[in-house]
């Protein structure tokens, strides 16, 4: 990989809210750690020469007193959503060649084989988006809180037409199981001249970074997959019951 091409932007601007917590969700505990020094951790086994971007927003001071100035940092100054909160970072990647690299500070067990089978992928066979999936048996037990992902539609011939947000879901497609951990890699030329165009027509009105699929399938440009060997790694807990669970997971 070559660093100097790769922009990682970590998205971490949201509020615990169903934590029960008012700190920011990027600093909830897991294992004795913050989420995003979780995620942090993992970027600097994978390549200590990449530096994060990290998009604060919610109580943002709380976040950069615990990170310090080791890193880089963009301001979403509105919780319009994940489209939102990744324009927020244009500014700060300081250009738009090479491959961006989204994530979520609530999926703290992301892996460095996951980060760079994506990355890797996305060099080889050069497509807009490359996206990590998950698939499931079922949404039983532990996997119910996995139900509120998104779903991944394919096309008969396998390829990737859009990702739907379950509140968007109809009933047949909230049944599919292969599901959106919210991990991409985006050509970064591609996701600057694109994701001007999102628009905010949905149940949340919010900027779904999500929909970039559907506009790079209407281009005809090539969408990759990965699998996420590791169910565990897909998990964003968003309560504390969810969290005890994933704690007792990883034991």
């Amino acid at each position: 990989m070559e660093s100097e091409k790769i922009k990682i932007i970590i998205l971490a601007a949201g509020l615990g809210k169903r934590m029960k917590s008012d700190m920011p969700k990027a600093l909830a505990i897991l294992k004795g750690k913050p989420f995003i020094r979780h995620i942090l951790d993992t970027i600097e086994k994978l390549d200590p020469k990449i530096k994060p971007i990290i998009v604060v927003g919610y109580k943002k001071e709380l976040i950069k007193e615990a990170l310090g100035d080791k890193y880089i940092y963009a301001e979403q100054t509105e919780q319009l959503g994940t489209g939102h909160a990744v324009m927020s970072a244009r500014h700060a990647t300081g250009g738009e060649d090479g491959t961006v690299l989204v994530l979520y500070t609530d999926q703290p067990l992301v892996s460095k084989e996951t980060l760079r089978r994506i990355l890797e992928k996305h060099a080889e066979k050069k497509p807009a988006i490359t996206l990590a999936t998950v698939s499931i048996p079922d949404f039983k037990d532990w996997r119910a809180g996995i139900y509120n992902y998104g779903r991944i539609i394919r096309q008969s011939d396998g390829s990737v037409r859009k990702i739907v947000e379950l509140k968007e879901a109809n009933e047949e497609e909230k049944k599919i199981t292969e599901l959106n951990p919210g991990l991409y890699a985006f050509n970064a030329k591609w996701l600057w001249k694109n994701i001007d165009k999102l628009k905010n027509k949905n149940a949340q009105k919010e900027y779904y970074l999500t929909d970039l699929v559907m506009t790079a399938y209407e281009q005809n440009e090539r969408i990759e997959t990965i699998p996420m060997e590791n169910v565990i790694e897909a998990l964003q807990p968003n309560s504390k019951e969810e969290l005890e669970t994933l704690e007792k997971l990883t034991l």
